[in-house]
């Protein structure tokens, strides 16, 4: 049996996708036969609550110089980021020169808040186009994984950080302790760590099973994360809930000792409690859920194309190979994945194989249903697609529920 890599104790398994690609591998045609399978299942630590995959995919295969995702290109993340940065710079203890370090800071959304406003700040991101592109656009950039020695390097080089922030990544890193060893070495004593992670209450509540995949190797909740920082002298002092990724928690760690933590910390304690986030069966009931939204899905799609009616796949996201490859679904059943990311148009989607074309194919001959694939941004994008839903297009969702909206 698996051990738990927050607290050491054993992981039960408690729901399976069976075998799944890498999440983000959009691949050309000539490399199907030679795409890389592991098996997704996902355990439970009784111990901690730690939500965990059980088998690791190495951190190389996900992030490297081809990796797909810049967070940039969505206009509601450029927005979500100016306000995390206004919000942090409440946060730091020194006003006058403060140094802010942020992990996996992608192609320099967040820190350009920052660089913008004169402050000293540092990007540590291991994909290497994304580093490059944060680079061009004036954003302090190292390219390498964050670790303990990552961050004896930058405290001997530039100091101690005032601030050390991360969004959607830790939940990203197995190797979870030599990343908080490595922020309690870097920050000040007084120093904050600023992180928003995708929230496991929200996955449950939302069945947002599709958030289960290669990249998330965690799955956090505030019970889960006061055992890990206890481990490396942090609390969390503040928690806020974030609207972004399908529903966010944005957490406020500083040293043991510096302060209380807030009324909203005990109230989210609380409510986890009453969800039952620390016991088994809340996920074995949400593999029911799980279960049934395949049959749903899967129903829907074949009475369409029983229609004759065309459905189109809306956003090549990450998270959508899981669900396309756990109902089985392929390009028998979505002619084809609209998105506006270049580096994906023209590939297929992972084991799925359904082809990426541009938005503008989406545009010219709209098809009769657009699959919600990036459902987290369904707010954006339906508003965007007015002229699709006047013509009569609707689309397809399946989280939190299958239906159709339009």
């Amino acid at each position: 049996m698996k051990r738990c890599t927050g607290c050491g104790s054993n992981v039960e398994p408690v729901l399976s996708f069976g075998r799944m690609p890498i999440a983000n591998g959009f691949l050309a045609e000539k490399d199907f036969s030679s795409e890389f399978f592991f098996d997704l299942s996902v355990g439970f630590c009784s111990g901690c609550a730690l939500v965990q995959l059980i088998e690791l995919v190495e951190p190389e295969k996900l992030f490297h110089e081809n990796y797909a995702y810049f967070a940039s290109t969505s206009t509601r993340m450029v927005d979500h980021f100016r306000e995390f940065a206004a919000q942090a710079q409440e946060w730091l203890p020194d006003r006058e020169n403060p140094f802010v370090v942020e992990i996996g800071s992608n192609d320099g959304i967040l820190l350009r808040n920052f660089a913008v406003a004169g402050v000293r700040h540092l990007g540590v991101e291991p994909s290497a186009n994304v580093a490059q592109e944060a680079t061009r656009n004036g954003i302090n950039t190292m390219c390498s994984f964050f670790n303990r020695d990552t961050a004896a390097q930058i405290l001997e080089e530039r100091g101690p950080a005032n601030a050390v922030m991360g969004a959607n990544v830790f939940s990203h890193i197995p190797d979870i302790h030599s990343v908080f060893a490595g922020i309690e070495l870097l920050i000040r004593e007084d120093g904050v760590f600023i992180f928003e992670e995708p929230y496991l209450a929200e996955i449950i509540e939302k069945t947002a099973y599709d958030q289960f995949y290669d990249e998330h190797f965690y799955y956090y909740c505030l019970s889960s994360l006061d055992n890990l920082l206890a481990q490396h002298g942090m609390i969390i002092a503040d928690a806020e809930p974030q609207p972004v990724h399908g529903g966010s928690m944005r957490y406020f760690a500083v040293k043991q000792g510096t302060r209380e933590p807030s009324q909203r910390v005990m109230k989210l304690r609380a409510k986890e409690a009453s969800l039952g986030l620390n016991q088994k069966a809340t996920y074995e009931a949400l593999g029911g859920r799980i279960t049934q939204s395949k049959k749903d899905l899967v129903s829907l799609l074949e009475r369409i194309k029983a229609e004759g009616k065309r459905v189109v796949g809306y956003g090549a996201t990450s998270k959508s190979t899981t669900m396309t490859n756990f109902c089985s679904i392929g390009p028998e059943l979505i002619e084809f994945i609209s998105d506006t990311t270049p580096t994906k148009q023209g590939r297929f989607s992972p084991g799925t194989h359904i082809p990426v074309r541009p938005y503008e194919e989406f545009t010219a001959d709209y098809p009769h249903y657009a699959l919600l694939l990036a459902w987290n941004h369904g707010e954006e994008i339906l508003a965007k697609e007015e002229q699709f839903l006047k013509q009569g297009g609707k689309f397809i969702t399946f989280v939190p529920q299958v239906g159709i909206v339009g």
